[in-house]
């Protein structure tokens, strides 16, 4: 059987003849999501930027995407620049040209779309879980504003199709482990670029079905893929700059909440606001330290459990034996009270280093070749090449690890009878001895610190030389990122178990009932409370803990 024969025999779909009700039913739900979403519609325009805001919106399907009539007309100006340029039979990277080491090898222009065809097909060798659905949508975004920008001579119909399955919620089954990083993300967006064929799987309602099936149950069509399209599709860094996208509002979300988890830990233990002074953050201009100083401050403000910035230095009192003055309180506190704006200051500052990467690199054109054309040109280049989001994402892992173990420390100081100024053993509320309260999840928060240290070390110089040698020096980029998702998934795991002990601190010195504690700290109280009992009697944690994770992560607010 001929590999033409085959193709036919793995696209063709099973039609399945729908009720008037059921199809009734899919274009009303389409027309209510069009409706809720049309008023805040993002129109992709090669002379304006997208924000990261703006696209994590249309990732968590709170947006809509189209086309802009400059982008459909800049699309368009790119590819009749190819295909002149084919018709004068230039020599085009993998148009006119086999791929990699291949390039040497002319192919004719009439077996162009069978040349994009296969390379989708022998790129797509991914292994390993599925991407879970964010990740995927915020890829596929990536790619579409990429392609959008208008020097990739792709025509619009590729991206309007991209765009129509995230709004119908139709998500290609990427495989998550197979990429370096090298020419960008070959092997994930070449089975993105597969269920576009309608030749793969896909995630819709919830259920995992040939993407061919799906298409024609919501009125698409699968891509009839011309020259470069299938290049343009799979040459670039959307898998790593989508995994980036959603690492950076994950770890925003998780900083805020770690700095506020921060506050009430200080006071359950009465430190000093002075080291949260803002004249320390001036005389140290780190910007990320700075907004730190002020944050505290304004967080802190209703609190009268946190002993309040002197005047001036207290008297030394002499009169005892010596010149030394025995016995005395510490007069500064231990580094997790006393070096926060420093710890978060730093940590912040990392965080906007990834993120105005992540701006730039969703901003970007990350195919080979581009077209210059004002000038008429073809330029081959490197532009798939993804070291910036490597070495981003190492870096923000690096903060991630930070945040964990300045929450996995507070933990061990605040059960800690020795250290934590007269509060129960282990946060244990009734019966001490009889009852562990925390000492089981205080060895879990430790054990996921060394879980998240045994990933510490960098992806971003991890090259592995593939492709026959043509790709030499690789980056790694998708693995950085993906490491950093899984990093998010351990910190918030962290933050679940110092949240729960924190409030349990709380409750144990009457948070409830009484108004010392700052308006923050008592809404975290009231919040946890609400999800995770009071621990009077020991029991089982392990659900408590993984649901609160999840609940810090996607609960749309928290007071």
């Amino acid at each position: 059987m001929s590999p033409a024969s085959l193709r036919g025999r793995r696209i063709a779909p099973k039609r399945r003849r729908q009720s008037s009700s059921r199809r009734a039913a899919l274009v009303a739900r389409y027309r209510h999501l069009r409706g809720s979403c049309m008023s805040r519609a993002l129109a992709l325009d090669p002379h304006h930027s997208v924000t990261v805001q703006q696209a994590i919106d249309v990732v968590r399907g709170r947006r809509r995407v189209e086309l802009s009539p400059a982008a459909r007309e800049r699309m368009l100006a790119s590819r009749e620049l190819l295909d002149r340029m084919v018709a004068e039979k230039r020599r085009v990277y993998g148009v006119t040209t086999g791929y990699g080491p291949l390039a040497t090898q002319y192919i004719d222009p009439a077996q162009s779309a069978e040349l994009q065809r296969k390379l989708i097909y022998h790129l797509a060798t991914g292994v390993g879980e599925p991407f879970a659905p964010v990740y995927v949508r915020a890829l596929m975004f990536a790619r579409a504003v990429s392609l959008s920008r208008g020097a990739s001579a792709v025509r619009p119909r590729a991206v309007e199709l991209i765009l129509d399955c995230l709004e119908h919620d139709i998500l290609p089954v990427i495989p998550s482990l197979g990429t370096v990083g090298a020419s960008g993300d070959l092997t994930p967006l070449a089975h993105m670029a597969l269920a576009l064929l309608g030749e793969a799987d896909v995630m819709y309602d919830g259920q995992r079905r040939p993407a061919a099936e799906v298409f024609d149950e919501v009125g698409l069509e699968p891509l009839d893929i011309a020259h470069k399209e299938g290049l343009g599709l799979v040459n670039g860094t959307s898998a790593m700059t989508g995994l980036a996208l959603v690492n950076q509002t994950d770890t925003d979300r998780a900083f805020d909440l770690a700095l506020r988890l921060a506050v009430l830990y200080a006071e359950l233990l009465e430190g000093r606001r002075e080291a949260w002074d803002p004249l320390l953050g001036r005389l140290r201009p780190h910007p990320g330290q700075g907004s730190v100083h002020e944050r505290l401050m304004a967080l802190s403000a209703s609190s009268a459990r946190l002993q309040p910035i002197p005047d001036e230095p207290a008297r030394l009192d002499l009169a005892g034996d010596g010149p030394v003055d025995h016995g005395r309180d510490l007069p500064q506190d231990a580094y997790t009270l006393r070096c926060i704006p420093q710890l978060f200051g730093a940590v912040l500052d990392t965080l906007d280093f990834h993120g105005q990467t992540v701006a730039r690199e969703l901003d970007s054109v990350t195919d080979n070749p581009v077209f210059d054309v004002e000038n008429g040109r073809v330029v081959h280049g490197g532009n798939f090449y993804g070291q910036h989001i490597s070495f981003a994402s190492d870096a923000l892992s690096n903060a991630i690890i930070k945040l964990a173990v300045h929450a996995e420390r507070a933990v061990a100081r605040v059960t800690d009878p020795t250290l934590n100024g007269g509060l129960p053993a282990f946060m244990q509320g009734n019966h001490t001895g009889l009852n562990s309260g925390f000492m089981g999840a205080q060895v879990t928060a430790s054990a996921l610190i060394a879980e998240m240290r045994t990933k510490s070390s960098p992806a971003s110089i991890q090259s592995v030389p593939t492709n026959a040698n043509n790709q030499d020096v690789v980056t790694m980029g998708t693995i950085s990122a993906l490491r950093a998702s899984q990093l998010l998934e351990r910190l918030y795991e962290v933050l679940a178990i110092e949240a729960m002990v924190l409030v349990q601190g709380f409750e144990l010195v009457g948070g409830f009932e009484r108004d010392d504690f700052c308006e923050s700290s008592q809404n975290i109280a009231h919040w946890v409370r609400a999800r995770s009992a009071f621990v009077d009697e020991d029991r089982s944690l392990s659900a408590e803990i993984q649901s609160l994770a999840k609940a810090l992560k996607t609960t749309p607010t928290i007071p």
